[in-house]
């Protein structure tokens, strides 16, 4: 079974090749290696997955049209699993047209690959982004995300639309993932867990914004990608969809369903690293929410996963990958 996987040399990316290659599936992987955040760190993480039997990397950004439909013609894959994204909340609210080429227009791109060959599943991600200032909580999938609050989050919303029109026109099973604040070993630098560990051992302070009073709902990597392997296994059925249509589209929240308050969070990290932090008290930053919740009763029900690491756990062993790669 051979899997693509774009944004391979992401922080999510990398995991999962990894996981899907040491479970005896075959990876082509795909990345443009953008410069949004440490170059050297996806070449570090890509290096850790070139030599391994089963995988195979080309350099290729999702915009590029005809590179993507050369790819789709040339290769024929099982599955897809689309993790390549411009990330990032506040970045977008500067670098609109990057969310835009990358995230919507090479997902279309992606898509009418797909619809060349018979794709037995294409699981893309969203985020947690798309709940916006939604009341609710937790976050179900089926709640109304018609208020998006940041570019990335309206893109992130149009992926799920755009992948429901695909699924309906050309029956391409699909799924949409919707991330909870994912964090651990090999992670993104632009991310606070990472920032605040970085300046904490270095002996600078801190930005806490909203004057700390947030919530997140921390996701250890690992559990992340057990609910993708699994989710991709199961390509959702015609008439799967609790919504009016019933086209092969499924979307589910991967969350660790425990969120905890951004002063608790800082708290966990200064134990782990045995400093204390010296905190910057900042006011809500456009485009952030006060607290993501995700509520994962459906993917428990479907596969029979729930993320459970805990914080403590995720943040040690993140630690100990920091200061290995780091040398510190």
């Amino acid at each position: 079974m051979q899997v693509l996987v774009t944004g391979v040399a992401g922080f999510i990316g990398y995991h999962l090749a990894e996981r899907l290659l040491a479970d005896g599936f075959t990876v082509y992987g795909i990345d443009n290696l953008n410069e949004y955040y440490d170059v050297n760190l996806k070449k570090a993480r890509l290096a850790r997955l070139t030599d391994q039997p089963g995988f195979t990397f080309q350099f290729l950004d999702l915009s590029d049209r005809s590179g993507m439909a050369d790819l789709f013609q040339q290769h024929q894959f099982d599955y897809v699993v689309n993790l390549a994204a411009q990330a990032g909340v506040r970045y977008s609210l500067s670098n609109p047209w990057t969310y835009v080429d990358s995230n919507v227009t090479g997902f279309v791109n992606l898509l009418e690959g797909c619809r060349q060959q018979k794709i037995r599943h294409v699981v893309f991600a969203s985020s947690s982004s798309v709940y916006g200032i939604n009341p609710k909580v937790p976050f179900s999938t089926s709640d109304n995300v018609d208020h998006p609050i940041s570019l990335y989050a309206a893109t992130k919303k149009a992926n799920e639309l755009i992948a429901h029109t695909y699924s309906h026109l050309y029956g391409i099973p699909t799924t949409g993932l919707r991330f909870f604040t994912v964090y651990g070993a090999w992670g993104r630098p632009d991310m606070a867990y990472f920032k605040f560990v970085q300046a904490i051992e270095s002996g600078q302070a801190i930005d806490v914004y909203n004057n700390g009073d947030m919530k997140r709902d921390f996701t250890y990597i690992d559990d992340v990608i057990e609910g993708v392997v699994r989710v991709m296994q199961k390509p959702p059925q015609s008439g799967a969809s609790e919504e009016i249509s019933q086209v092969p589209y499924k979307l589910y929240n991967i969350g660790n369903h425990q969120p905890v308050s951004l002063l608790r969070f800082i708290e966990v990290i200064e134990q782990s690293l045995g400093k204390t932090a010296q905190k910057n008290f900042l006011p809500m930053q456009p485009g952030d929410v006060p607290t993501t919740y995700a509520d994962v009763e459906d993917l428990m029900r479907d596969v029979g996963f729930q993320p459970s690491t805990p914080l403590e756990v995720g943040i040690d062993r993140f630690v100990a990958w920091y200061r290995s790669y780091f040398g510190v």
